[in-house]
């Protein structure tokens, strides 16, 4: 049994107790990005309008703005909805694996893709509560996987770390060459 019985019911939407946050944000980015088209596109002379290099780019942050700005109405317009610090502090919470990758990416050049790699899948894995063994192995696994994946079957040129330069000449070649 459905439970729309009115037209009204079809459009209701639950709105998030942080969706003004959200809108205001999501308009100030679109604001940002239109201010900033004219430096980044180009219209070009005698160039059929849909061909123009700044043609699709202008249509998508028009309508991100346009549309923004009907989702920045409709929350100011609608009723206030307690929890908003609760639901932003819990969307802030992400930051911090940007943090954890701002770390993993400042160690690549020094440790090395490998052992940067390898112990920040095991160290998240942890920080994600999986703590047995099994799964810690598995993270390592997936790690030294993606390692060989992409430095030596894709040959993705990632600098060597600089631990490597305590190894004998070969092994050290090796190393930056596929680890």
């Amino acid at each position: 049994m459905s439970r729309i019985k009115t037209l009204q019911d079809l459009f209701k939407r639950y709105r998030r107790p942080g969706d003004l946050v959200f809108a205001v944000f999501f308009m100030l980015f679109a604001l940002f990005l239109l201010a900033n088209l004219g430096t980044q596109t180009e219209w070009v002379k005698r160039t059929q309008l849909v061909a123009q290099p700044a043609f699709w780019p202008a249509v998508a942050v028009w309508g991100m703005a346009i549309f923004g700005a009907l989702h920045l109405a409709s929350s100011f317009i609608s009723p206030r909805i307690p929890g908003r610090l609760a639901e932003v502090t819990f969307w802030l919470r992400s930051l911090e694996y940007v943090a954890w990758f701002l770390v993993y990416v400042l160690l690549v050049p020094q440790l090395g893709y490998l052992l940067s790699t390898v112990a920040f899948a095991v160290i998240l894995t942890f920080r994600l509560g999986y703590r047995g063994g099994r799964m810690l192995g598995f993270a390592a696994l997936t790690a030294l996987a993606i390692v060989l994946l992409f430095k030596s079957f894709l040959q993705v040129k990632v600098p060597g770390g600089a631990i490597y330069e305590y190894l004998p000449g070969a092994m050290r070649s090796f190393m930056l060459t596929y680890f």
